[in-house]
C-alpha cells in the first residue's frame, strides 16, 4: 500500500502475505507507523491496496467495503446521545436484525462483560474501559466471522487494560471469531493470540511470526510462566535485531 502525499508517495506495506484461519486469533505487532492500522482498513475494505488482494475464505476477492465482519477502534466512537443499550442495538437497527433477539443478545453482552446495571447509561457516565466495553459488545452482536481490533485498550490504564483483556479472551473462547488485533504491546499480544505476525518499521512488512503454545484461558499467573518469558524474549530479539531497540 503506497499513499500519495504533497512531497511524494509514502510507502505503508510491502509485500504483507500471511492467511489467518478460521477462529483464530491472530496479533499484528509492531512500531508505530509501520502500517498495522492501513491493514486493517484494507482487509475492511475501507482502502484498496496499491498491488495485491485480500481474499475472504470463500474466495471472496475484497473490492469495497465489508459487511460482515466487526471493528473495534481505539476510540469507542460511541454515539452520545444513545444509551449503552442504545449503542449496542444501532448495529442491530442498520442490518435489519430482529429486535427482540437483538436486545437479548445485547443484554447477554452486558451481563458478560460487566455492565449489568448500566443498560440506560450515557457514554459521559461510564469510565473509559466501559465504554471501550460497550463499544466490544457493539461489534460482537450481529456475530460476524471477523472481528477487526486496532489497539482497542491502547488508551487505558494498565489494570483496566488486564480486566478489558480477560474479558476478550473470555468473550473470544464463547464465540470463536476470526481476530485480526492491532498492538504495540508484546505482552498483550502473547497473552491473547494464537500467533503473533511481528511487522518492521515502514514499509511494514512481516519479519517473523510466533505460534504462541499456552494454555487458555491465560491468567494474569503466565506473565511469570518460563513459556511466556522465552516468547517475550524471541520477540524483543526480533524487534532489536529491527534496529526498533538498542543493545
Amino acid at each position: 500500500m503506497t499513499y500519495a502525499s504533497r512531497t511524494g508517495p509514502v510507502e505503508a506495506l510491502r509485500e504483507v502475505t500471511f492467511t489467518a484461519e478460521e477462529g483464530e486469533f491472530l496479533a499484528l505487532l509492531g512500531p508505530s507507523g509501520c502500517g498495522k492500522s492501513t491493514l486493517l482498513l484494507l482487509v475492511a475494505g475501507l482502502l484498496r491496496p496499491s498491488r495485491g488482494r485480500i481474499v475472504w475464505r470463500d474466495g471472496r476477492v475484497v473490492s469495497g467495503p465489508q459487511r460482515d465482519l466487526g471493528i473495534v477502534f481505539q476510540d469507542h466512537l460511541l454515539l452520545e446521545w444513545r444509551t449503552v443499550l442504545g449503542n449496542i442495538l444501532i448495529q442491530a437497527e442498520m442490518r435489519g436484525l430482529d429486535r427482540r433477539h437483538a436486545e437479548a443478545r445485547a443484554r447477554w453482552f452486558i451481563d458478560r462483560v460487566g455492565l449489568a446495571g448500566f443498560e440506560h447509561k450515557h457514554p459521559f457516565e461510564l469510565s473509559g474501559g466501559m465504554r471501550q466495553r460497550v463499544a466490544i459488545c457493539r461489534a460482537l452482536i450481529h456475530n460476524p466471522p471477523l472481528l477487526l481490533m486496532d489497539e482497542p485498550f491502547g488508551a487505558l490504564d494498565a489494570l483496566t487494560r488486564e480486566q478489558m483483556r480477560l474479558d476478550l479472551e473470555r468473550l473470544w473462547l464463547e464465540s470463536r471469531n476470526t481476530v485480526l488485533f492491532v498492538t504495540h504491546d508484546i505482552s498483550e499480544a502473547i497473552l491473547l493470540s494464537d500467533r503473533v505476525i511481528v511487522m518492521t518499521p515502514r514499509p511494514g512488512r512481516i519479519a517473523g511470526t510466533l505460534r504462541i503454545d499456552l494454555p487458555r484461558p491465560r491468567s494474569v499467573a503466565v506473565l511469570g510462566a518460563p513459556a511466556f518469558l522465552q516468547y517475550r524474549k524471541q520477540i524483543l530479539d526480533l524487534l532489536t535485531e529491527m534496529g526498533i531497540f538498542h543493545r
